[in-house]
């Protein structure tokens, strides 16, 4: 990857975080992990996907501090990926997607996967953005500014 093409060579948050966990592959992998999958095979059988894709991915994924490589919970000669608290922290973006994509790309009564929360066994609440006063926010309400690095 050329220095300009680097994730860390963009301004922009949105597209370093597309640069380390935004392909499909990644994501999906990420939501795996937040189902329990661990192994290289898990993750295989789970999506299908080629070994070279996966061993890529979870090669990056790893690169960037999502996962850690550790020993197999069960004592036996098997590695497992194990998502680190950045990894963890992905949750809500998962969440986001996953929401968004109930809403608008499904038939009411097309057959899907939902996600429930474990102690009331309920959907969850509509992820939103509030401001720093809790006032709820859309795009008009938001603008970017750039914070340059300063020096002491």
């Amino acid at each position: 990857m050329a220095e300009a093409d680097s994730p860390h060579s963009n301004e922009c948050p949105v597209a370093r975080t597309l640069e380390a966990i935004g392909d499909r592959w990644s994501l999906m992998i990420i939501r795996d992990a937040f189902d329990g999958i661990r192994r290289f095979s898990e993750f295989q059988k789970s999506l299908g996907v080629a070994k070279n894709i996966l061993a890529s991915r979870l090669k990056t994924l790893v690169e960037v501090g999502v996962f850690d490589i550790g020993p197999a919970s069960d004592g036996s000669a098997y590695k497992e990926y194990v998502l680190t608290e950045k990894g963890r922290e992905v949750f809500p973006i998962v969440v986001s997607m996953r929401q968004w994509g109930e809403r608008y790309l499904f038939k009411p009564q097309e057959t899907r996967s939902v996600l429930l929360d474990n102690a009331r066994g309920q959907t969850l609440m509509p992820i939103a953005v509030f401001s720093s006063s809790g006032q709820p926010l859309g795009p008009a309400d938001c603008h970017r500014v750039r914070i340059s690095a300063q020096t002491s």
